[in-house]
């Protein structure tokens, strides 16, 4: 789309950016950082999502009869404003309206009060029906439907609370998923085994939303594919329906057993289950289908932590689905760190203390079903997650660490590089939370429509853990180092790029693997370096940043590009083009003017749109630290790089 206009503007030598605009924008956002620090030394910024999060706080309030209407009417603010041109809510900013997200707002609007013939309600049901209506939805949208009696359980994938009694050698048991699927799947096993009603207080329907009676509907199925395990999954499925009803009382109960004693031991404080909203608010519900009261120990400590999510601001309250500080942090101080600026480097230094208390070094997580007898040593991403460590972010904390006093941090450093080796799965690769999690067939059952069940090896990740072991010294030929190289070489795409699973999206994965690739002594002249490097500069819109969405997860969406640039993601491919060797090419300079010129009033940038991913094509983020800390981190290594 934009290769041609962008080839004839890289022929036009422009002037060098100034150095004193530089300079002022470097210090200017660097002291803004360190303004927003807190004053025990860590950063967190708001973490937000689609309309999906806000609307199920709100109608979890309808299922459990406990409706505070001013927090309902927030919500509900948030929640219409974000409706879309087409009537609709998408997944990310500027996005096409997506049916689950959709059903799940009109749903917690008409339950806050929102009358159906109102405008904005009568375009969003038209919207909905144009598309197949609520029979269309994805499995957890359906989940809520059944909660309130809108749909059949029949119409939901059986999901039997036993699976809790399968061996870890069976073909599912919950060690083959991922983190989050596990958090989030089995306290939904005890609500499922239960099928409570909701409390929906002010009887709240929404049957306008269906093209046809749900109880007509005969094939629910969302997980439409024709492979040979789609065909074999959507079989058994059928048959668990027909016998679920006759399996034994005691070993359901010991199931239900089983289920919450895993909850109870990773409840995680008022961090919350697995310290994400989706499986927080599963615990809420099994507590309330065990028959806890709200003032129940537990059952009070999973609401606490709900409404430790929320961020209510004048005009503006919504639920965010975690919290961020150690990715946060981390990015942070590495940014400040390029800067080398001594006021910077001390606040770094201050996060970097910060973050070595949070450093788990007491409990043997999940991941440990594929690695027992390696030691802990990661980092979570939230606040506290002990359970849940994970890759990204401990590679990211290391090289903070490294890049401020590797001496002053040289033992958690060294717990860390352990832990990492240790999670290196037998490809290469590193996945996020477990190793060797890639049981695909399990992404056919038709419970998992959302594709994401699994957290195998990903190139973004494996980048940040092969960056991490360079820089602490390790040798290409390495063990370690070699085969997540290899890894790396593998995923790189026919046009030179590398997906991103973690960030939007084609330029954020070869953003990672460029910055892996040079910290590892790979040359520029290598012919995947250079062919990343020219993908890069193609991608470059005419104003000189560069933009992708959402869309580009799908088959035939573009790649590498979007309807806007955003500073976040023309640091991205600033760093990974002056990782390449690039930084004389004229594209790098016009990128770095695009930045200079798209500063906000407090010295820092801001953008609409989502660059990061929960799960492709179902889930999207938007971290708003990104804007903040990656253009400081590609305008202070351009200056340096520049003398």
């Amino acid at each position: 789309m934009y290769k041609d206009e962008a080839s004839a503007a890289f022929r036009v030598r422009r002037a060098e950016p100034s150095a004193e605009a530089l300079a002022e924008a470097v210090t200017g956002a660097a002291d803004a950082l360190v303004r927003r620090q807190r004053a025990d030394g860590h950063w967190v910024f708001e973490l937000e999502a689609d309309a999906t999060i806000p609307a199920e706080y709100l109608l979890l309030q309808h299922i459990l009869d406990e409706i505070d209407p001013v927090l309902e009417g927030e919500l509900a603010a948030f929640i219409r404003a974000g409706q879309g041109a087409d009537g609709g809510w998408p997944l990310f900013h500027g996005g096409a309206m997506d049916v689950s997200c959709s059903v799940k707002a009109y749903f917690a609007l008409k339950a806050a009060g929102d009358p159906p013939d109102a405008p904005h309600m009568r375009r969003a049901r038209e919207a909905i029906l144009s598309r197949g209506g609520a029979a269309r939805c994805n499995v957890f949208t359906r989940i809520l439907l059944a909660l309130f009696g809108e749909i059949p359980w029949r119409a939901v994938p059986a999901m039997p609370v036993e699976i809790m009694n399968l061996p870890e050698w069976s073909p599912f048991h919950i060690s083959r998923i991922s983190y989050w699927s596990r958090t989030v799947v089995v306290p939904l096993l005890v609500v499922m085994a239960y099928r409570p009603r909701a409390a929906n207080p002010r009887g709240v329907r929404i049957s306008e939303l269906f093209t046809e009676p749900p109880e007509r509907v005969r094939n629910w199925h969302s997980n439409t594919g024709r492979s040979g395990w789609a065909t074999l999954f959507r079989a058994l499925d059928a048959a668990l329906h027909a016998v679920e009803p006759r399996f034994p009382a005691d070993w359901r109960q010991q199931g239900i057993d089983r289920a919450v004693r895993f909850v109870t031991e990773r409840l995680n404080g008022e961090d919350g289950l697995g310290a994400i909203f989706p499986a927080m608010a599963n615990a809420v519900l099994m507590f309330h289908c065990l028959g806890h009261s709200p003032d129940h120990p537990d059952a009070a400590m999973a609401r606490r932590a709900l409404r430790g999510l929320l961020v209510r601001q004048p005009g503006r309250t919504y639920c965010q689905p975690c919290l961020s500080p150690v990715w946060d942090t981390a990015i942070i101080c590495n940014a400040l760190c390029e800067t080398g600026m001594p006021v910077a480097v001390e606040a770094a230094r201050r996060g970097a203390d910060w973050l070595v208390g949070r450093q788990i070094l007491d409990v043997v997580g999940d991941w440990a079903w594929q690695r027992p007898g390696l030691a802990p040593g990661g980092w979570a991403f939230q606040y506290t997650n002990p359970h849940y460590p994970d890759t990204d972010d401990t590679a990211m904390v290391v090289m903070a660490f490294q890049r401020i006093d590797a001496g002053r941090y040289d033992t958690p450093i060294r717990r860390a590089r352990d832990w990492i080796v240790g999670m290196q799965s037998r490809n290469g690769g590193w996945g996020a939370f477990d190793a060797e999690n890639q049981h695909d067939f399990l992404n056919h059952i038709p419970f998992a429509d959302h594709g994401a069940l699994l957290d195998p090896p990903t190139t973004d990740v494996t980048a940040r853990c092969v960056m991490m072991l360079a820089r602490l010294g390790e040798d290409r030929d390495t063990f370690a180092l070699r085969r997540g190289l290899s890894f790396l070489e593998r995923e790189q795409e026919a046009d030179g790029a590398w997906f991103g699973r973690w960030g939007t999206n084609y330029v954020y994965g070869t953003w990672s693997a460029l910055e892996a690739l040079a910290a590892a002594g790979v040359p520029s002249s290598a012919q995947e370096v250079a062919r990343a490097a020219r993908w890069l500069l193609s991608r470059q819109r005419p104003d000189g940043g560069w933009g992708e969405d959402g869309a580009s997860y799908w088959p035939d969406g573009p790649r590498g590009e979007g309807p806007v640039a955003t500073p976040s993601q023309t640091a991205w491919a600033l760093l990974g083009l002056m990782a390449a060797g690039q930084v004389d090419h004229p594209a790098v300079a016009r990128g770095i003017d695009y930045l200079l010129a798209t500063r906000n009033a407090e010295g820092l940038w801001s953008e609409e749109p989502f660059t990061a991913v929960g799960f492709p094509r179902v889930f999207y983020l938007k971290y708003h630290g990104y804007p903040a800390a990656f253009p400081l981190w590609a305008l202070a290594r351009y200056r340096a790089l520049r003398g």
